[in-house]
């Protein structure tokens, strides 16, 4: 699987959000893009990232950034968890995992001495000119918002 890497054109993708809305990277030029990538929609971990990215929704766009979130979960599953944890994100459904492969953000991962595939937490920073910024890999979840904030607030400064 490679991986992506800064400077590199970030694979555009069309997927449905939480509505059923088709939502295309390509839209979104002239805009920095958050792109990150969970495992399951009301998990500990995922419900706690998508409470610090919203909670930092409004700095992200005052620094015309959108945050787009993207797990294998279906579209109702991503109503349901928006709805129950008050998320100002917008939730895309990857199924297929296509998009998720397209970022490296799908493989092996283990737990309790099993190997198995699955999401690999992973945060992309595309730039206005839909170019991959940074990537952040096996992404640990407490201050990680903060973290990707704090990186766009350097570059644009």
């Amino acid at each position: 699987m490679a991986v992506l890497q800064a400077g590199e054109k970030a694979p555009d993708f069309c997927l449905q959000d939480q509505d059923g809305n088709e939502v295309c990277l390509k839209a979104f030029r002239g805009k920095w893009v958050v792109l990150y990538f969970y495992p399951r929609d009301n998990t500990p971990g995922c419900t706690l990232e998508a409470i610090q990215f919203t909670a930092k929704h409004e700095a992200f766009k005052q620094m015309n950034t959108v945050i787009l979130g993207i797990s294998p979960d279906s579209m109702k599953s991503h109503c349901n968890f928006i709805e129950k944890h008050d998320l100002t994100l917008q939730l895309l459904s990857d199924e297929s995992h296509r998009v998720l492969e397209a970022y490296g953000a799908w493989g092996e991962k283990k737990m309790a001495g099993k190997s198995f595939l699955g999401v690999i937490r992973t945060t992309c920073l595309i730039n206005p000119d839909g170019k991959v910024q940074q990537l952040w890999q096996k992404v640990k979840v407490k201050g990680h918002a903060e973290a990707v904030l704090a990186r766009l607030n350097e570059i644009q400064s």
